[in-house]
């Protein structure tokens, strides 16, 4: 039994191997540093939006609070 178990596990690997070999298509290197720089540039502007919710949010919150002291 242990045999068979082995045996499925060194054909998932080969087939796994032989897969990314012949099968994948994997993009040009252009392809990946304009997709890198589209998430960087993504990532930043979520950044900055998300930073500018939180000024507003804790000037709006400490606005709140000297109303009413």
């Amino acid at each position: 039994m242990a045999k068979k178990s082995m045996e499925k596990l060194k054909n998932y690997i080969l087939d796994s191997i032989d897969e990314i070999r012949n099968k994948v298509s994997w993009p040009k290197f252009s392809e990946l540093q304009s997709s890198a720089i589209l998430v960087l540039v993504a990532s930043f502007i979520f950044a900055v939006v998300i930073g500018l919710i939180d000024f507003c949010f804790r000037g709006g919150v400490s606005w709140y609070y000297t109303l009413n002291n």
